[in-house]
């Protein structure tokens, strides 16, 4: 027993879902194009961050080819951008072969799938007493992670199959991903989800379904390393600031212990550079084949995705 006192969790008063305003709803959510727009593609500079997206494409595509893993690490903001269908788009053309994901970018998907709607406003709700009290995000979330650790799943796997059950499901990145057998991971840091703020968590669960993920990552990266002075894999990190990119470090560090040799291509798309992600995606990995795309998500990762798909095509970005 700690000697030191505890609040109690069961005292807190739950918001259902209902009642609660969201920001984000299906109908923000972006549509695919059926084709680049190889106009607007054709006329990018070759340039600063244009040349290196043509970069980061032309290796995404080559390694999908390859049979190479393409790794995406996502931030939570990649749902609250509403462009989570662009990365299902991806999977499904093989260009998204692993996922990470922090527990919040989780947390976003699984309301969409069985809310269709999710990303609360913080300010309002926190004077309030409110933020972060749905009961019914919680019971889904920390449900899934009993589940995990009962039936020795991983994180991502449990959160998949009960996005699955949503009404909602068609917007669920998580459901999706499992669908088509892709791995998610989902790599949490105890405390900083709102489901760790309802009595339903058990933080056993929690630790060993996500250890289960830093596994299944850590395998999924020691597959990253290129033949001689050939480029392998990519990963490619999306928003995630400090956790993800602390994560992948200690997965290629693993990989690198049990014998991975060669070097593998990393980005870092973000609206602003980050030391962490600067020292832990792009430098350290794989010196001199990492590259950092500054812009927002909800246009970085539609002109990735258009990119990826004109140069799947045959043509260059």
């Amino acid at each position: 027993m700690s000697r030191h006192p505890e609040i109690d969790l069961s005292k807190i008063t739950p918001q259902p879902v209902a009642e609660r305003p969201s920001k984000v709803t299906l109908d923000d959510l972006c549509s695919l194009p059926v084709a680049a727009d190889a106009a607007l593609l054709d006329r990018l500079p070759d340039l600063l961050t244009a040349r290196e997206l043509r970069f980061v494409v032309g290796r995404t595509v080559e390694a999908a080819r390859g049979g190479w893993p393409v790794i995406f690490g996502a931030g939570a903001h990649l749902v609250k951008a509403g462009v989570g269908p662009l990365l299902v788009a991806l999977a499904e053309r093989g260009l998204v072969t692993c996922l990470a994901v922090n527990g919040a970018f989780a947390i976003h998907d699984i309301e969409l799938a069985h809310f269709g709607k999710t990303s609360e406003d913080v300010a309002a709700q926190l004077p309030l007493g409110r933020f972060g009290m749905s009961a019914e995000t919680a019971a889904l979330v920390n449900g899934a992670y009993s589940r995990a650790a009962r039936e020795g799943l991983g994180a991502g796997e449990a959160l998949g199959l009960s996005a699955s059950e949503g009404e909602y499901k068609k917007a669920s990145v998580l459901a999706r991903l499992h669908d088509l057998g892709i791995p998610v991971t989902v790599h949490v840091a105890l405390g900083t989800d709102i489901t760790h703020m309802h009595p339903d968590c058990d933080g056993a669960a929690v630790g060993e379904a996500s250890l289960r993920d830093f596994r299944i990552l850590a395998h999924q990266a020691a597959r990253l390393g290129g033949e001689g002075d050939k480029l392998g894999g990519c990963y490619l990190n999306w928003g995630s600031a400090v956790l993800l990119p602390e994560v992948f470090l200690k997965a290629v560090s693993v990989a690198r212990n049990l014998g991975m040799t060669g070097r593998f291509t990393t980005a870092a798309f973000d609206f602003n550079q980050q030391y962490r992600v600067s020292e832990n995606v792009v430098s350290r990995p794989s010196p001199g084949d990492g590259r950092y795309l500054v812009g927002p998500h909800e246009v970085l990762l539609p002109l990735f995705y258009a990119a990826c798909l004109r140069e799947s095509e045959g043509h260059g970005a």
